[in-house]
């Protein structure tokens, strides 16, 4: 059966319950690859801020009513010796496990792409854990490329 019309729209505060859902999950999914996050509830980043920031783009992936995607992309300050000033830099995504494998995540990424070219930027990045194997390649399958692995002495 054919997944229906996916949705990309921008996130507003009315997705909150869900976005905050996401966001745990996310972390949930990120402790077995980083024992330094904390234990219990913990936050990553600040979604209300971000929807209502003009710099930020924040969106959803909608199936019919059901939120089942969301990512961002922000601008951060590259390093003083690059060639670019600023980067946009996308993160939060995360796809609900009853749709992945359906091509959502790259949808979201192409809108993420549009906005950050739109916005004038020339680089964009992302990060991902080495060990998360399905993620870079889901990653690598709409044309990002690793870079910089950051390593840590325990």
């Amino acid at each position: 059966m054919a997944l229906p019309k996916v949705n990309i729209r921008p996130a507003t505060q009315k997705d909150m319950d869900v976005l905050l859902k996401f966001e745990q999950e996310i972390i949930n999914a990120e402790r077995p690859f980083d024992v330094t996050i904390k234990q219990g509830p913990v936050s990553y980043y600040d979604i209300a801020e971000m929807i209502d920031d003009p710099k930020a783009h924040v969106v959803v992936a909608e199936v019919g009513e059901r939120i089942v995607a969301s990512g961002y992309a922000i601008p951060k300050r590259a390093r003083h010796y690059l060639d670019h000033e600023f980067y946009a830099y996308l993160g939060f995504m995360y796809t609900d496990g009853d749709y992945r494998g359906e091509g959502i995540n790259a949808k979201i990424i192409e809108e993420l792409k549009q906005w950050s070219q739109q916005q004038g930027y020339k680089e964009i990045r992302l990060t991902v854990y080495n060990e998360n194997l399905p993620a870079i390649r889901a990653y690598e399958k709409v044309g990002f490329k690793k870079h910089i692995i950051e390593m840590r002495l325990e």
